[in-house]
């Protein structure tokens, strides 16, 4: 058993990743080979990695190389978090150059303008660690973590569809943070579904254990009462501005943070609206969720918003320590054992075409469902009936991704254009030529291949 991780070097990718191969008694003995553009980075990862299992008494063979394709024979799962360039000197620019055009965006990394341009930039390289991949082990599964993570798996289904490629994203862990506390039930007796596009995903199901009481009208009655003092972003930037420590990040992501935000809603604006209008519980927040809707604007915390921006930058500026812990942090380990193991478990949220899981959108686009995980792979499962009004807003989207994959497989930069245009949070069409000449022009080598 063979398992690339492509992105390696990264502290928080590489050494997390890791520990979670490690603790897993299935992949006991396996390959691993760690791959990134960055030796010096790399070598470093590999050295924690090498330290550790000796210290552990582990049988895993490890090694490392920058060489893609040397690294690739032989794969049977290869696991990619990657990005290019520097991350918030281009989310600035993402963010903020839209906005001398007149063009105002909420957050500004998967959807509206600036997810776009993140979307041009990344699914070139993307497509090449694919194409690869496809020439040497066509087998192998792909993982992907990196975003925006439905303008991905969106254009490498269409340009490789045969390519067994799966998006993940932990952003469905906000429901089990919320919905214990909010219920007063232990997570073990609640049971949901939740469908969407990723970042974009409301859950449709919520019972006592699966198929048991509905539990959805519960959860839209007690709602606000939790929402209304859930701690939130700006509670989180508050203290960081009187102590100087951003520690309570990790812990507030893993729910251990509870308390009274002095916040109403904080960040969690649409989570209301959402709930009021269509009755239906988003799986993530503000900055989030609002990014795909041109009405957004109107209704989400842009404090909260930028408040997290800001934590978030400060926290992932500071010097990663790589350490290795013997623990299961993402999902990616447990359905690699699903697969081997054959164990037609149901995972909660995975990225793939949708080929009917969601009605009433195309079949092309990549949406985020549970699936069925086990030998023959990862099988989305279809989710129904899914309310009229929600499938409208996931509509609205899907035209902005059809052109960013078209934009990326042609090198074509009025397709791009035509994106923004296409886009519901653009409500200006004068300029917009401009602006998009002036990011390839600041974003170069990554955006200057359109013409």
């Amino acid at each position: 058993m063979k398992i690339v991780l492509v992105g390696a070097g990264s502290a928080q990718f590489g050494c997390g990743t890791l520990g979670d191969i490690f603790s897993s008694t299935a992949l006991a003995g396996c390959e691993i080979v760690l791959h990134d553009i960055n030796p010096e980075s790399l070598g470093e990862t590999l050295k924690v990695a090498q330290d550790f299992a000796a210290a552990q008494g582990l049988t895993n063979r490890l090694s490392a190389t920058t060489d893609r394709r040397a690294a690739f024979r032989g794969a049977d799962f290869i696991i990619s978090s990657i990005e290019v360039g520097n991350r918030f000197v281009l989310w600035d620019e993402d963010w903020k150059v839209p906005l001398q055009y007149g063009v105002a965006q909420v957050y500004g990394e998967n959807g509206g303008p600036g997810g776009i341009f993140h979307a041009l930039r990344i699914v070139p390289p993307i497509l090449d660690i694919v194409r690869d991949a496809m020439e040497i082990c066509p087998k192998a599964f792909i993982f992907n973590f990196s975003n925006p993570m439905t303008a991905i798996c969106t254009t490498v289904a269409r340009a490789f569809p045969e390519a067994r490629f799966i998006g993940l994203c932990h952003e469905i862990g906000w429901l089990s943070r919320w919905l214990p506390r909010i219920l007063g039930m232990d997570m073990d007796d609640i049971w949901f579904r939740a469908a969407g596009l990723n970042h974009f995903s409301c859950a449709l199901e919520i019972t006592q254990g699966k198929g048991g009481r509905d539990l959805y009208p519960e959860v839209r009655s007690r709602a606000a009462a939790y929402f209304a003092r859930d701690p939130g972003y700006s509670d989180l930037f508050d203290e960081y501005r009187s102590t100087g420590r951003v520690d309570s990040f990790e812990a507030f992501h893993k729910g251990e943070v509870q308390g009274r935000s002095r916040y109403e809603w904080a960040d969690r604006h649409l989570v209301k609206f959402m709930l009021e209008n269509y009755g239906l519980l988003p799986i993530t927040t503000d900055s989030h969720f609002g990014e795909y809707l041109g009405w957004a604007q109107d209704v989400v915390d842009h404090r909260g918003i930028l408040d997290f921006y800001d934590l978030y930058k400060v926290m992932l500026s500071q010097e990663a320590r790589r350490e290795i812990t013997l623990k299961v942090s993402e999902r990616v380990v447990p359905i690699i054992e699903g697969i081997l193991g054959d164990q037609g478990y149901e995972e909660s949220a995975v990225n793939l075409p949708n080929d009917g899981l969601l009605p009433d959108l195309p079949s092309w686009i990549a949406v985020e469902v549970p699936a069925l995980v086990g030998r023959q792979g990862i099988k989305g499962i279809a989710m129904g009936e899914v309310p009229k009004g929600y499938l409208a807003l996931l509509r609205e989207y899907c035209g902005v991704y059809d052109l960013v994959a078209e934009a990326v497989i042609h090198k074509k930069k009025d397709l791009a254009i035509q994106a923004i245009l296409a886009n519901p949070g653009t409500h200006r069409a004068r300029g917009l030529r401009d602006m998009v000449d002036r990011m390839i022009g600041l974003q170069r080598p990554w955006l200057d291949y359109l013409r």
